[in-house]
């Protein structure tokens, strides 16, 4: 159980690092950022403070702790692609209206061309 632990969090640790130097490289928006630095560190303390991972899993009713850590760093990943569609749908709505408001005034453009011309 301790070996896995290990492994979450030197994971954790590593997450938390490309995300700082994304964030740093502009690779990663600020608002988008914030969510996986919140799910990283979450993860960092889970697989530090057994005493609050045990708590957990308890709470779960899980019969392992690891398995606690892991069904929640799940469900976040879950939450977090979720969001990320959430996103992407509102970025396709908002470039096809974009799209149209375009193709409208070129179509004005063209008109007042041939008007003049």
């Amino acid at each position: 159980m301790d070996r896995l632990l290990h492994v979450t969090t030197g994971v954790s640790i590593l997450l938390l690092a490309i995300i700082l130097v994304s964030l740093r490289r502009a690779h990663i928006r600020a608002e988008y950022s914030v969510t996986w630095l919140a799910a990283s560190v979450a993860m960092l303390v889970l697989s530090l403070w057994h005493g609050l991972l045990d708590a957990v899993r308890s709470l779960l009713g899980l019969p392992d702790s690891p398995l606690a850590l892991f069904l929640l760093g799940a469900a976040g990943l879950l939450v977090l692609a979720f969001r990320s569609s959430v996103v992407i749908s509102h970025l396709r709505d908002n470039n096809i209206a974009l799209a149209q408001r375009v193709a409208i005034l070129e179509h004005r453009l063209r008109d007042l061309e041939k008007h003049e011309g």
